[in-house]
């Protein structure tokens, strides 16, 4: 009974041998895993694997493959089962199963550290966990190879150092532990011969002897080189125990913003266009706040409470044009990593219920900072504190996002110092080209306030007093644009805008004052209800030491009349238009009066009166045929201007906007917010329209409103050609310089027949008025670029 009982123990060594290495790579994986949970799957994994091949020993190899693998299909709907659960997924079982087969590779390398054991980022180590676990057990167990055995226990231990990389402290017990385990399996028997002696006493002695001669030469080699190996293979090792591993993330591309979310500041003018547009529902709580019958003073953010910022997106990098996200988006689940919050600020709970109604994109909207969502996979960004959702916003989509949102302390504002050096050269950053008259007013802002604070409500006060807010102002913060909306003509579009350049404006003002400052783009509401587009605007936020990004609202107060610029700041260019030169100091010469009709001698000559109005009609029309044929030339300019002149890339910008002009005078214009994807449909579609009689109602396209376009078949067939213009001008937009001249010919050949398809649909008196009307010229005039 003894030895029957240690011949059982002997046998479970092996076992135990191959679920211990298999289950010490959940263990070290499981560092970088919030929770438990991770480990503990993994390790049923191995268990079960190595069992269900013990269980069948008898059964043909054949065989085992396809029980063991019925047994892992089950253990693995389970793992995923309770992941999701635990992380509170939306969704079927078969729906979550087949998005965690669809995406658990990319996510598990992409996910924010600690990851949260969710179905996608369990479902690819549980499943490697049981292969390696049936791998080793098969070859060790029913071939005796043990060595061989443990290979797939070691790689995929070697698989999870890999995917910890530097993320980790390193595992040096579970290596330690993991070398023992094997040694352990390694010097356990499992098999011995039949009479339990030595093996060739029933050979002759002759053969004995030389079996034995084969098998010391045999372990003396082995032995020499196990010794060789150590000896070459252990410095470099050595040397490796206190190098930083490389982390597998560096090769991993995270979760992207699409093209419209990477500048959301530009859809601040299509929304202000269609205020009414609702675009999310809206339900906030404040679990830290005073009772409702509190009275004022017991809240010092009472004010705060009535309205509520949303936000949608940071941008702190600015190239001069455009004004990015730049930010590095990470999958996480539903604890969000904890932020530590700035020094002298207080923190405040808000739990809001959002539900998508027409907003579209992937950012998410939230208050800052979000520290759990439920209700949709999320990608989060610590450096800036926003979420996006990779698959993108659908409407009717639901979460609950719960924020810590810090206030500061407003009495250390005014002492408050802003920090500097390569941390914050980010947000410091001015890039190349600022024009003088911007800089110059800067300067003066700065000279005029020492302290940060001062500095930063300067300019809040210096916009929000001379400058008006107007829905319809032109999207653009470029700085030609931002020159026009400060110094331009106040009677010719400039010296107003909407939040997008009040917003940009303050943000590089105050980088030229040495204020590190970023724009935010969100929304402002009561924090109840629907969020409409006129809810949407931009707000800039400056950093301080302790304090943390402080916003500010450069805005105009309503009806407050806005005081003109040139009061307080008078660019002083170096030469001045004729417009603004001296008048000339001499009073002109008075010229003699002529004489009164009434006294002329009654035989002087006169001029009759159909002489006089045949001279009046004659000379009008002489004025309005000079207008009209200066208006031709000047729009035949303008078109050979765009389409032969300048680089590649100005010209295929410049057949573009002969396209954009053509749907402008077809009464058909398009919105500032579309893409030029979006731009193109519509330009099918208004062809169609054209072709078939239905044009003659003027509608700006909106954002959310475009639909895939199938126009008739004229349009169809001119289809391709405007694609393909939308395609070269996105190419000259995300690669600057790589168009060539043929690409430029093709722009203005398509631009040309396009206009001329859409001119010769109209009606006959319009084709007239067609080539002199204004518009081109005027909106060519009034864009900054």
């Amino acid at each position: 009974m003894v030895t029957g009982a240690v011949r059982v123990l002997r046998a479970a060594v092996l076992p135990l041998a191959l679920i211990g290495l298999t289950a010490l790579a959940g263990v070290v994986l499981g560092r970088v895993y919030a929770g438990g949970l991770l480990t503990w799957l993994v390790v049923g994994a191995a268990a079960g694997s190595v069992l269900v091949s013990v269980a069948a020993r008898r059964l043909p190899s054949w065989l085992v493959a396809p029980v063991s693998v019925a047994a892992m299909a089950g253990w693995t709907l389970w793992s995923l089962r309770m992941a999701a659960t635990r992380a509170e997924l939306p969704g079927g079982l078969l729906e979550v199963t087949t998005d965690a087969a669809r995406n658990g590779i990319p996510r598990l390398l992409t996910a924010m550290i600690p990851v949260e054991p969710t179905p996608d980022t369990v479902l690819v180590p549980v499943v490697a966990a049981w292969l390696a676990g049936l791998t080793g057990a098969e070859v060790a167990l029913r071939t005796g190879r043990v060595l061989l055995g443990y290979l797939p226990a070691a790689g995929l231990y070697a698989a999870a150092l890999y995917v910890v990389g530097p993320n980790a402290e390193p595992a040096l017990r579970s290596t330690v532990a993991f070398v023992a385990v094997a040694a352990l399996g390694l010097a356990t028997p499992t098999r011995t011969a039949a009479g339990g002696g030595d093996p060739t006493t029933e050979l002759t002695p002759r053969v004995r002897a030389a079996v034995r001669l084969r098998l010391a030469t045999s372990a003396a080699l082995g032995v020499a080189v196990v010794v060789g190996l150590v000896a070459l293979l252990g410095p470099v090792v050595a040397e490796q125990v206190d190098g930083r591993p490389v982390d597998p993330r560096r090769y991993v591309e995270p979760p992207q913003v699409q093209t419209l979310d990477e500048n959301p500041l530009i859809r601040i003018s299509g929304w202000a266009l269609h205020p009414e547009q609702k675009l999310l529902d809206v339900s906030t709580q404040r679990p830290d706040a005073p009772p409702a019958d509190a009275p004022p003073e017991a809240d010092p953010a009472a004010d705060a409470t009535r309205s509520v910022r949303i936000r949608l997106a940071v941008l702190s990098d600015y190239d001069g044009v455009t004004w990015r996200v730049g930010a590095t988006y990470r999958n996480a689940g539903r604890i969000l990593p904890a932020a530590t919050a700035a020094r002298d600020s207080t923190v405040q709970t808000v739990r809001q219920q959002i539900s998508v109604a027409e907003l579209s994109g992937r950012l998410l909207p939230a208050v800052a900072t979000p520290r759990e969502v439920s209700g949709a996979r999320v990608a989060y960004d610590p450096a800036s504190g926003t979420l996006i959702r990779p698959e993108g916003l659908t409407p009717g989509l639901r979460y609950t996002v719960t924020s810590a949102e810090e206030r500061p302390d407003s009495n250390l504002l005014a002492s408050a110092n802003v920090p500097a050096g390569d941390e914050v050269a980010r947000v410091l950053r001015v890039a190349d080209g600022v024009p003088d008259p911007m800089r110059r007013l800067a300067t003066q802002l700065a000279e005029e306030n020492g302290a940060p604070f001062a500095r930063a409500l300067a300019i809040e006060q210096f916009l929000a007093e001379h400058y008006r807010v107007v829905a319809d102002a032109p999207s653009g913060h470029a700085y030609p644009n931002l020159g026009f909306f400060l110094f331009g003509p106040r009677n010719g579009g400039g010296q107003e805008g909407t939040s997008e350049q009040f917003a940009a404006a303050f943000a590089v003002l105050g980088r030229l004052s040495g204020l590190p400052t970023r724009v935010v783009v969100g929304f402002r509401t009561s924090g109840q209800g629907p969020v409409l587009a006129g809810d949407a605007y931009a707000w800039p936020e400056v950093l301080f030491d302790g304090l943390g990004w402080v916003p500010f609202d450069p805005l105009p107060r309503p009806n407050d009349e806005p005081r003109a610029v040139e009061e307080d700041f008078r660019p002083t260019p170096e030469d001045p238009p004729p417009s603004e030169a001296p008048a000339p100091t001499a009073e002109p010469s008075a010229s003699p009066e002529p004489a009164d009709a009434a006294d002329a001698p009654p035989g002087s000559d006169g001029v009759s009166t159909p002489v006089l109005v045949a001279g009046g009609s004659g000379g009008l029309l002489l004025v309005v045929g000079a207008l009209l044929l200066t208006l031709l030339a000047m729009r035949r300019s303008l078109t050979r201007s765009r389409l032969v002149r300048g680089d590649p890339g100005q010209r295929i910008a410049g057949a573009w906007r002969e396209v954009t002009d053509a749907l402008r005078l077809a009464g058909r214009p398009v919105g500032d917010d579309l893409a030029a994807t979006e731009i193109a449909g519509h330009a099918r579609q208004t062809l169609a329209d054209a072709r078939a009689g239905t044009t003659g109602h003027d509608t700006t396209v909106d954002l959310d409103a475009v639909a895939p376009i199938g126009g008739a078949a004229a349009a169809d067939a001119f289809s391709p050609a405007v694609d393909e213009l939308a395609a070269l001008l996105n190419q000259v937009g995300f690669a600057p310089g790589a168009a060539t001249p043929d690409q430029a010919a093709r722009a203005a050949e398509v631009a040309t027949a396009y206009v001329a398809t859409l001119r010769s649909a109209r009606p006959w008196w319009r084709r007239l008025l067609w080539s002199v009307h204004p518009t081109p010229l005027r909106r060519a005039r009034r864009s900054p670029r």
